[in-house]
């Protein structure tokens, strides 16, 4: 196979060397030719048996992490019992693997349930080792989990959910680039896309390398001396890199970012071509000519090879002379320029070879050539160096010739000899798609949305911090391209932001405004917390919320809410003769907005209109309620009738009530419903029209009798206003309508509802359509608060003001026992541009876990690079047991002679595992609850553990990691505990069926676990 379906795409990188945390730092690194390489830190130094020997020196020598016990466990959703048993390659694995996807601008939730291979090289840091010298081992039920190195590429494909290969390799030096092969050969096989693969290097304890000392191959002056004379072994190195790899033609057909494309590689073994751990250069001089031939290359069209340069005695001449073999045998006629990253950040071991790579590929990507460090004079050992090689030691353009690609080799050879060899080539050009990764804009009236997320308030502010620092750096990205490449490249968490604003000195004094933690009206923050379920409910609302010129701005803006609220215009003129679009878009005053015939049909065209551009933002209801004359709103909503006959009903409705005697008043009064009928109780003339809250009605009728009513909570002090309304609805002035209203209502279609709707006579649920309704809706009280706590006993949590103003937002927070777990956000505002309003409208609802489709706000745009996740690092280590005991088998006499005193010793260990939780018990405590089983007295899997481990240790009788499980109470387990102490029966043959529970092995807690035990 030839072309770019054969060819495999870099599209996303991440790396971590100290003081490197990514891609761009290590390429400053690099290009500015400095080291990471120093000494051991003295306060990660490991409490093991002191080692004196001269070697010690040498070992210490490196490129050492500050930390490496840090660790974002919630991001991760690990346990901190977990964490601290995890090996730091896992975790190290998880982050750089994230890291990885997030450069290559896919949001991590896009790779979920495809076959996308996780490949990995590492070895064992020493973890294992520190944990058994510890003790830590003795009650860590998570430590095969943690030590497992296969579970570093399992835990990632658990991350990422993805379902192809998931590998950790080991061929020693070799393996990161061994995985790497092997992800290019299941990509070019067509049996994946997509791999992620990488490789990492941590050592917990240096002295552990003392038998490479002994080996000879660790450098005794602390440096790497690359093919140079002083070359006297590496030094290690820890940290990490990963890529995220892609067919090449998939690539560039989805606009992916392409840093490189690997054309070909191989991988083989020296065989018994020379002694383990001598290196062969014949079977390494074989694998480079093979990674040629499948990339088709010549070996005169690679400019430079990243060595495996380990600066050995026996490493840098055998290189060499496999180099020359390839040189002679394809008559190359230029000089091979070479180097070595292991100069840079040391000898990384199994990832050395990753390493090199992303070096390679930062290089061929920059188009330069980066110095390689300590290079003064050739190798002696390699005669006539300069004849064939170059070692660039200063950094200079990539060596160019037209008409020819940027190419570059990478080696990793294995210390028992496999070898591995790539052959890079730069990207080739890739044409920007028109549409979607053209030059973005806004799509609502100029205003662009940030948007941010993480798993934490510390963790978004210093998301913030980094936009803004990259914001600010680089002039030329676009703030729409940002927008853009927030909400197309990023996964979602709970704790969010968005910055609203027309041009980037508004956007990044947003952010300014986010990192302060003094959010202002251009910010809006929230939290999708587990308790909100993101459930929308729309409110539509009523006659009394118009106003001139209502839908003038946002039918300027938005070309979805346009088309939606001209096709109703055009109805609603057919049914009426009247000029509604005229009224609603007009400039300026004008009195005909509040005749009722032009305000209901124009709320009803501006709520149809807001429910188009929700949908457009990927925000439908769930659930709908309307107030008065927004019912109908909700009707066509939730699909109970049709745009036509819902304007048939608008129209109808708005202009029998427009044609009854005017005069009456509708009251709002501060009283609860109680109050009022009490007060209404031997009235005529007036009566109660709606009930927004708990202390919120409306009174309506004939003004005299209204104003009465009014007039007695008045003189108590409470509030009252007048409503401006040219008609007393909802009262018995509005009876000689009704006929012909229901009469309309009659002849139209109504179906039964596709969204549940709240009606709101009664605040329940409309169970099938019912024509009558419009009737009883037009004369009956509006129960608005009970529709607003309906909807919240359904799961709403984000209610929707569809309407021009937040009127019924702050009567429905009244409504609400608990108003603080729910979010009213009102789509428009008064005095706020419409604009404006509906992106805060949309990120009010999205911060609480609405679900926004944020491109109705973005026309377009490019995949720009952003900053990775900032993760929030906490200290997660082993640590020695404090709370085991020695045996205490000589005092049994006394204190284990009876059933009694030994229920009394399980007490005392249970209340001092207990008390690690907080918990303040004493044993006396529970010897009077010793009935109670050890999951209500407050354990957790790992006390259970704990406490069989206190309680061996003391009886010296050996128990499984079950046994608080098999005797769920303190009183079982030491009846249990006394059996085991007593005198030896005989021995008897114990058959299957006679097993004891205990006999049972310790795996099975983690069945337990998963049962509900725990």
């Amino acid at each position: 196979m030839r072309g770019a379906a054969a060819d495999v795409a870099v599209i996303g990188m991440s790396c971590r060397f100290p003081g490197v945390n990514n891609p761009g730092e290590f390429w400053r690194l690099l290009l500015d030719g400095k080291s990471t390489v120093d000494k051991f830190p003295e306060h990660r130094a490991v409490a093991t048996d002191p080692v004196s020997l001269s070697d010690v020196a040498t070992v210490t020598s490196g490129s050492f992490f500050d930390s490496i016990d840090g660790f974002d466990a919630p991001f991760f959703g690990t346990e901190p019992a977990e964490a601290a048993a995890m090996d730091p390659l896992q975790r190290l694995g998880l982050e750089l693997a994230w890291e990885a996807v997030e450069d290559a601008r896919v949001p991590a939730t896009a790779l979920a349930g495809r076959p996308i291979d996780v490949l990995v090289g590492a070895a064992p840091s020493g973890y294992e080792v520190l944990r058994r010298l510890s003790g830590s081992d003795r009650d860590d039920h998570y430590a095969a989990l943690g030590s497992g190195g296969a579970l570093i590429a399992n835990r990632i494909s658990g991350l990422f959910d993805v379902r192809g290969m998931s590998l950790c390799t080991d061929s020693g030096q070799s393996s990161s680039l061994v995985s790497l092969a092997l992800a290019c050969d299941r990509i070019r096989s067509g049996a994946i896309d997509l791999a992620i693969v990488g490789g990492m290097n941590l050592i917990v304890d240096p002295r552990m390398g003392l038998g490479l000392a002994n080996l000879g191959v660790l450098s005794p002056d602390g440096r790497c001396f690359s093919f140079d004379e002083r070359a006297s072994g590496f030094v290690r190195g820890e940290g990490g890199a990963f890529v995220l790899l892609k067919r090449c033609d998939l690539a560039a057909a989805d606009g992916d970012h392409i840093y490189a494309v690997v054309r070909g590689w191989d991988v083989g073994s020296g065989g018994a071509s020379s002694r383990i751990p001598d290196p062969s250069p014949g079977a390494q001089a074989a694998t480079v000519r093979s990674a040629l031939a499948r990339a088709a290359v010549p070996f005169d069209g690679v400019d430079y090879i990243e060595a495996h340069g380990t600066g050995t005695r026996l490493g840098d001449p055998a290189e060499t002379s496999g180099l020359r073999e390839v040189l002679r045998e394809t008559d190359r006629s230029r000089p091979l320029l070479i180097g070595s990253v292991k100069t840079n950040v040391g000898h990384l071991e199994p990832a050395a070879g990753i390493v090199g790579f992303l070096k390679a590929v930062l290089c061929v990507d920059h188009a330069r050539l980066v110095p390689s460090l300590n290079f003064r004079s050739p190798n002696p050992a390699v005669k006539d160096f300069r004849k064939d090689f170059e070692v660039p030691v200063t950094a200079r353009p990539w060596p160019s010739a037209s008409g020819r690609p940027r190419r570059a080799g990478v080696s990793a050879f294995g210390m028992g000899g496999t070898n591995a060899h790539v052959i890079l080539e730069q990207a080739p050009e890739v044409r920007a798609r028109p549409c979607a990764e053209g030059s973005a804009s806004a799509g609502i009236g100029g205003v662009l949305p940030w948007v941010l997320s993480a798993r934490s308030e510390p963790a978004l502010r210093e998301q913030a911090v980094r936009l803004r620092d990259l914001v600010t750096a680089d002039v030329s990205l676009s703030a729409a391209d940002v927008a853009h490449s927030l909400v197309s490249t990023r996964s979602l968490f709970e704790y969010r932001a968005v910055v609203l604003g027309a041009e980037r000195g508004e956007l990044l004094a947003g952010l300014a405004e986010l990192i302060a933690g003094e959010p202002g009206p251009g910010v809006v923050t929230g939290v999708a917390s587990a308790s909100c379920t993101g459930k929308v409910g729309f409110l539509f609302a009523g006659q009394g919320a118009q106003r001139p010129g209502m839908g003038r701005d946002l039918h300027a803006a938005s070309p979805v809410f346009a088309a939606a609220m001209d096709r109703a215009c055009v109805l609603l003129e057919a049914e009426l003769g009247l000029p509604v679009a005229e009224v609603m878009l007009g400039e300026g005053e004008d009195p005909r907005a509040d005749r009722t015939v032009f305000a209901q049909a124009g709320l009803f065209a501006m709520e149809v209109g807001l429910v188009a551009l929700l949908a457009a933002a990927g925000i439908r209801p769930d659930a709908v309620a309307g107030h008065s004359v927004g019912e109908i709103a909700a009707a066509y909503t939730a699909g109970v009738v049709s745009l036509e006959d819902a304007c048939a009903l608008v129209a109808a409705r708005g202009r029998l009530m427009q044609s009854l005697p005017t005069g009456g008043a509708m009251i709002a009064v501060q009283a609860s419903e109680a109050e009022i009928t009490a007060a209404l109780e031997g009235m005529t003339g007036v009566s109660m029209a709606a009930v927004n809250g708990p202390a919120s009605v409306v009174v309506s009728g004939d003004a005299e009798a209204a104003q009465r009513v009014a007039a007695g909570f008045a003189v108590q002090g409470r509030r009252t206003r007048r409503l401006r309304v040219s008609h007393a609805f909802h009262s018995h002035r509005m009876d000689p309508m009704l006929a012909e209203l229901g009469q309309v209502a009659a002849e139209l279609e109504f179906a039964a509802p596709k969204v549940p709707w709240m009606e709101a006579l009664t605040g329940q649920a409309v169970s099938g359509p019912n024509p009558d309704y419009w009737m009883r809706q037009a004369r009956g009280a509006v129960r608005y608060a009970d529709t607003v706590a309906a909807l919240a006993a359904r799961g709403v949590s984000v209610f929707v003001e569809a309407g021009p103003d937040d009127t019924l937002s702050g009567m429905g927070a009244d409504a609400l026992d608990a108003p603080d777990a729910v979010a009213f956000v009102p789509i428009l505002r008064p005095g706020r541009p419409a604009p404006e309003a509906v992106l805060t409208g949309l990120a009010e609802a999205f911060v609480h876990g609405a679900p926004v489709d944020w491109s109705v706000a973005l026309a377009g745009g490019r995949r720009v690079a952003l900053p990775t996740y900032p993760f929030q690092r906490q200290q997660y280590w082993l640590a020695a047991p404090d709370d085991t005991v020695p045996p205490d088998t000589g005092s049994r006499a006394g204190e284990w002679d009876s059933e009694r005193s030994v229920l009394k010793r399980v007490c005392a260990e249970t209340a001092a595992v207990l008390s690690r939780k907080g918990t303040p018990l004493t044993g006396a405590d529970l010897v009077t609850r010793s009935t109670e089983t050890f999951k209500d007295l407050g354990f957790d899997s790992s006390m259970a553990v704990r406490l069989r481990n206190r309680l061996a240790a003391v009886a010296g009788v050996r128990l499984p990691a079950t046994v608080a499980f098999t005797y769920p109470t303190p009183q079982a387990l030491g009846r249990h505990l006394f059996s085991l102490l007593e005198p030896e029966a005989p021995d008897v043959p114990v058959t299957v069926e006679q097993a004891s529970p205990e006999s049972r092995s310790d795996e099975e807690l983690y069945e337990l676990i998963d049962r509900g035990y725990v």
